[in-house]
């Protein structure tokens, strides 16, 4: 017997949307959504396209509707409910951007629920374009097949963060001087975590003093090397993710 094609198919387009979903909700692409479908997919009427609202989760929707601008579709079942996301921020220092690229897209495979981009003295970078970094986290989101986004923050400078700190999160500060060594630091500890990671030229001495006496920050070390930024802060999530996460 011919095998039973899967449902619905590894082919089908993956995107997320605004809109909340539900079974039998009509929803209508404009704009990238629609030109990517229509004219880079190519969809037709009756295709399946897999939709995600990172608020209930994955459904399949079929298409109905193909126009010039615009997409229609409406929703059939739901595959997924949304994911359980640990509860991890990362605040990593601005870097230039292809580097600070990097961050946003794997901390999104990786698993983080909150980026927090920070400012400090030796940043080469002091803005962040957010919808830019929206663009490449949901990107991220869709080709990994996640069904949660990570929230992204506007960036703030490192007093404006140390002052601000909720209380009851244990604030993880990646120090190239030296500190816990992060795997076991990591294991040691539950309940809501953040890591901080610094720029390309590191901490200076009286940002590493103030985050040092900061009562919920805990130094590690990421190993004998020293590491670049964007390093540091995928290497620190996966090593939080396999000891304390949930790998």
């Amino acid at each position: 017997m011919p095998a039973t094609p899967a449902w619905p198919p590894k082919s089908a387009p993956r995107l997320f949307v605004e809109q909340e979903l539900g079974a039998g909700v009509h929803v209508d692409l404009e704009g990238p959504h629609a030109h990517y479908l229509a004219r880079v997919m190519r969809v037709d009427g009756g295709d399946v396209v897999i939709l995600c609202d990172d608020i209930t989760g994955e459904w399949a929707a079929r298409v109905f509707a193909v126009a010039k601008r615009q997409v229609s579709l409406v929703v059939d079942a739901m595959l997924r409910p949304r994911e359980a996301v640990p509860d991890l921020w990362l605040c990593p220092a601005l870097l230039k951007r292809d580097r600070f690229d990097l961050i946003l897209e794997k901390a999104t495979e990786l698993g983080a629920a909150h980026i927090q981009p920070l400012v400090t003295r030796r940043c080469v970078a002091d803005k962040l374009n957010l919808e830019r970094a929206r663009a490449i986290t949901t990107e991220a989101a869709e080709q990994c097949a996640r069904t949660a986004l990570p929230q992204l923050a506007e960036p703030v400078k490192l007093d404006a963060l140390l002052a601000g700190w909720p209380e009851g999160r244990a604030l993880f500060f990646a120090d190239e001087n030296g500190g816990e060594p992060a795997a076991a630091a990591f294991a040691q500890h539950q309940g809501p975590a953040a890591i901080l990671t610094g720029p390309e030229g590191g901490f200076d001495e009286a940002e590493r003093a103030a985050i040092r006496a900061h009562p919920q920050a805990r130094a590690i070390t990421l190993g004998p090397r020293i590491l670049r930024g964007e390093t540091a802060a995928i290497v620190a999530l996966g090593v939080w993710m396999a000891t304390a996460g949930d790998w």
